[in-house]
């Protein structure tokens, strides 16, 4: 599979799931925003996080690894076989999927791992 790191860090924001979504986030090139009963969830390039607020729940310092191409819905297994190598070798993910595509998360001090462990088990990065 092909894969590619994008070259922003993002973070994750974890909000009251009463909180109306906030108005900077629309600002971000890239942006996936999760409503559960339990919590907004916010993830966001770094650079878009706004300096005059102060987030009692955020996660900073995350790559993304972006699946290459479209994915048809009726695949099966693709965030398995790049999950499960990475749990193996302790690389712990956030995962998230669009319409389109799969992308995951890696803190930016395991992103080199990560990337080695994927080229081990055959996929291959269009950014290296």
């Amino acid at each position: 599979m092909k894969l590619k790191i994008l070259e922003l860090t993002f973070s994750v924001i974890k909000l009251s799931p009463t909180e109306t979504m906030p108005s900077w986030v629309t600002n971000c090139d890239v942006f996936s925003i999760t409503r559960t009963n339990e919590e907004l969830s916010i993830v966001c390039p770094s650079e878009c996080l706004p300096t005059n607020e102060d987030f009692k729940e955020v996660e900073n310092d995350w790559k993304c690894i972006k699946v290459e191409g479209i994915l048809d819905f009726g695949l099966t297994g693709i965030l398995a076989s790049l999950a499960n190598p990475l749990a193996e070798n302790k690389v712990s993910i956030f995962a998230i999927s669009t319409f389109n595509t799969d992308y995951f998360l890696v803190k930016s001090h395991s992103i080199e791992k990560a990337r080695l462990v994927l080229e081990s088990e055959g996929h291959s990065f269009s950014n290296i």
